[in-house]
């Protein structure tokens, strides 16, 4: 389950990045930037909690 949060937080970081360079995506980009985030800081918590 951990590499699955890695393999998510990956795609939408690329996605951001890919996002961040198109002028007409708006907020998405932000959107992306935070789910990747979010996903990146659970992988850590459980990560240290097991």
């Amino acid at each position: 389950m951990r590499s699955l949060l890695y393999i998510i937080a990956v795609i939408l970081l690329i996605g951001w990045a890919l996002g961040a360079f198109a002028w007409h995506a708006g907020n998405i980009i932000y959107i992306l930037l935070v789910l990747a985030i979010i996903s990146f800081l659970l992988g850590i918590i459980r990560r240290g909690s097991v």
